[in-house]
């Protein structure tokens, strides 16, 4: 069983730059994860694809080293998650990178428990739609 931590568009954001106000809050969670990984856990931190589009996080960018350093995956919008996303968007009216979200929960969930941190804990409830998932408000 692998656990999947999703960040969303104000995780990544707080993780870009130490003067966000909620960086060290992020940070300590992608830590946590770092440690138990370290114990054996399979645990990963992913962020969709859309979301990183959104939060402007280009990887090749000087200014991305910190957060590049943290060894978040991204999870691609493929046909099949883009199908998903945008049922997603059309039932719920959320973003395109809430939407994305909720397509990676669906998939993470399949392999273990999903946690989502986010400063929109509404917004990933309804994306998530009937999966267990374990939102991490920031």
């Amino acid at each position: 069983m692998t656990r999947t931590v999703i960040l969303d568009n104000e995780a990544v954001r707080a993780l870009m730059s130490v003067r966000h106000p909620k960086h060290a809050k992020v940070l300590a969670h992608v830590q946590v994860v770092a440690s138990r990984k370290r114990r054996a856990v399979p645990m990963r931190v992913v962020v969709p694809t859309a979301v990183r589009v959104e939060a402007g996080w280009d990887r090749t960018d000087p200014d991305a080293t910190f957060i590049n350093r943290l060894r978040i995956t991204d999870s691609a919008l493929g046909a099949k998650a883009a199908d998903h996303a945008a049922a997603t968007r059309s039932v719920h009216g959320v973003s395109v990178a809430d939407a994305h979200i909720g397509a990676v929960i669906a998939d993470a969930a399949l392999a273990g428990a999903v946690a989502v941190v986010s400063s929109d804990p509404a917004d990933m409830r309804a994306v998530a739609g009937t999966v267990a998932v374990t939102i991490v408000a920031i």
